[in-house]
């Protein structure tokens, strides 16, 4: 957890402030007792009532002073814990969109999103406990003890019976509970998991009537998650009880004793109260302790997951500045070059693709096409550098897309990928995600190539029409028409279609592809598709079979030499459309 605190160095003047707040505050309570056996010995035991009202009235001052003071220490404390929640969300945030898929596919989304809400805001609250208590416990512990030695020595021998006993109480039931801390932030993740996947997938529950099996599924991880908590709380249930019972001894012994050195004259009433409420400072000093053995462990937990996805460094890491093509950015065109490469994903015995060579041109469609799992997707997630090849070499212009910059070579690429998102906003918001600035009529243009502009001026308010969340008001037709749209607004050097025309019908499919066709004609094209359909009309066409090209030519020359392609085209088309 102390390496998370290096985010408080902006704060540093705050917390000093808020460490001298609880040292005066500590002080004026530790103040208050001897006031009060000044006013039982030299006021009510002398009935000296004007000196009562005196050291009362400078009580009551002190009071208020310590409650302003606490006052504003928590607030300042409250300040300081909020900023830094903030700036470490807002820095894991950061962190984790730099990640690679590997990263994302590693440590989970639900566990990305826990950590980035329950386990910072666990450390943000410890954070304000600590910078409360920190001072104020070993203050008021270490204080109360001189103050109670200096009122009667002797009968200070109490404490050494009293605090060992409470010190290996508190021990022994926090080692106790400290494990079960980690496991409930693990436990937090699995619940977390399977209501993520209840509500982003209620449709397909729905539709095949699992709503059963998601609810025992969820009851399961929230029973799970249940019984962790009940047990660690029975655990730490056990400490108040026992310090209130370590307290209430204590006290009691005082008070024994305490008489007897009154009755023996060896001290006074007063003092005997005093030092009997230095001993309640000193035993909830260490109940402040105790609350902090409950709370640290869990936050410690935490911090550790939190450093864990800090300390994660991307497996993919762009380089600085410009790359090495400035002197090329005058003919920069767009053409991709795969070079005999191969890549198998992160503890996969096969390679996902093997051997690829080809080249996309500019003012061509290369199309990809082939089987379930031949490695279509796989191929074109490569060219964005969202996983990094094992072998050979993916380039653009020439240039290696790992000596490129992140922004540079994703800045040239527009792509829609299989599974059309969309988000929260307008349908202008999101058509303009693939171009901040682009103006009203560059929207509208790329709706109409992209076919959406009928069904967008046909909604309610048109284009500042909202989108729900993931786009569950449209249907997957118009998610994937304003995907691409999103993709030409930005007018790349590579479009890359991933799949993006499955939920057309066939006469938009058609039409969408004669208007690409005039939208794109001086940019590199690549389209995976599954419908013969979609591919026949390409100028070139690779036909991916278990990870390798087995066919590379046009739909006639593919139907002549390729019997991967043959079965494909017969598995779709009559004889007369394939005559």
């Amino acid at each position: 957890m102390l390496k998370l605190f290096r985010f408080l160095k902006p704060y540093r003047w705050a917390v000093a402030a808020v460490m001298v707040l609880i040292l005066l505050q500590s002080l004026s309570e530790l103040y208050l007792p001897t006031l009060m056996a000044d006013i039982i010995n030299d006021g009510v035991v002398k009935g000296n009532i004007p000196y009562i009202w005196k050291i009362g009235g400078f009580m009551l001052a002190v009071t208020i002073v310590g409650t302003i003071v606490s006052i504003t220490a928590s607030y300042v404390s409250s300040r300081i814990a909020s900023g830094f929640g903030r700036d470490v969300r807002s820095k894991t945030f950061r962190h984790v969109e730099n990640f690679s898929l590997q990263e994302f596919d590693k440590i989970g989304t639900a566990s990305l999103i826990t950590r980035t809400t329950n386990d910072i805001t666990q450390v943000q609250t410890v954070l304000m406990m600590m910078m409360r208590l920190m001072v104020a416990a070993p203050m008021m512990c270490i204080g109360g003890l001189i103050m109670a030695i200096s009122k009667d020595a002797h009968l200070s021998l109490v404490f050494v019976g009293a605090i060992p006993i409470l010190a290996l109480t508190i021990f022994l039931i926090a080692s106790k509970g400290i494990p079960y801390f980690k496991v409930m932030q693990k436990k937090i993740d699995k619940i977390n998991l399977v209501l993520r996947e209840g509500l982003t997938g209620i449709r397909v529950i729905r539709s095949f009537n699992r709503f059963e099996h998601e609810t025992k599924r969820f009851k399961e991880a929230n029973h799970d998650l249940t019984q962790t908590a009940i047990k660690v709380n029975q655990i730490m249930a056990f400490m108040m009880p026992m310090m209130m019972l370590i307290l209430n001894f204590s006290s009691i012994a005082i008070i024994w004793f305490g008489g007897i050195r009154v009755s023996e004259g060896n001290m006074q009433v007063g003092d005997l109260m005093a030092f009997l409420q230095y001993a309640m400072q000193i035993m909830f000093s260490l109940l402040m302790v105790s609350m902090m053995f409950v709370m640290v462990p869990r936050a410690s937990a935490s911090a550790v997951r939190i450093n864990e996805v800090l300390n994660t460094e991307p497996v993919i890491v762009g380089k600085k500045g410009e790359g090495n093509v400035q002197g090329e950015e005058q003919n920069a065109r767009g053409l991709v070059e795969f070079d005999n490469v191969s890549f198998r994903y992160p503890g996969a015995e096969t390679p996902a693709i093997e051997g690829i060579s080809f080249q996309a041109s500019p003012g061509e469609v290369t199309a990809i096409i082939g089987g379930t799992g031949s490695g279509k997707s796989t191929l074109i997630s490569l060219i964005p550098r969202f996983y990094d090849i094992e072998l050979g070499a993916v380039r653009i212009d020439g240039s290696d897309v790992r000596d490129l910059s992140i922004d540079e070579l994703r800045s040239k690429i527009g792509l829609v990928p299989q599974k059309a998102l969309l988000f929260t906003g307008s349908v202008s918001d999101n058509i303009r995600y693939g171009k901040t600035d682009a103006t009203e009529d560059e929207i509208s243009q790329a709706a109409i190539t992209a076919q959406a502009n009928d069904f967008i001026t046909g909604m309610p308010e048109g284009y500042a029409s909202p989108i729900s969340q993931g786009g569950s008001n449209l249907s997957g037709g118009q998610k994937q028409r304003l995907s691409i749209a999103r993709a030409l607004v930005r007018k790349p050097l590579i479009y890359l279609f991933d799949d993006s025309f499955s939920a057309l019908d066939f006469k938009t499919d058609a039409k969408l592809r004669a208007a690409l066709r005039s939208e794109t004609t001086e940019a590199t094209v690549i389209i995976v598709a599954q419908r013969v359909s979609t591919v026949m009309d390409a100028d070139r066409i690779l036909v991916l079979d278990e990870g390798r090209i087995v066919g590379n030519g046009n739909h006639r020359e593919l139907m002549e030499s390729c019997s991967v392609y043959r079965e494909i085209v017969s598995s779709q088309l009559s004889e007369e459309e394939i005559a």
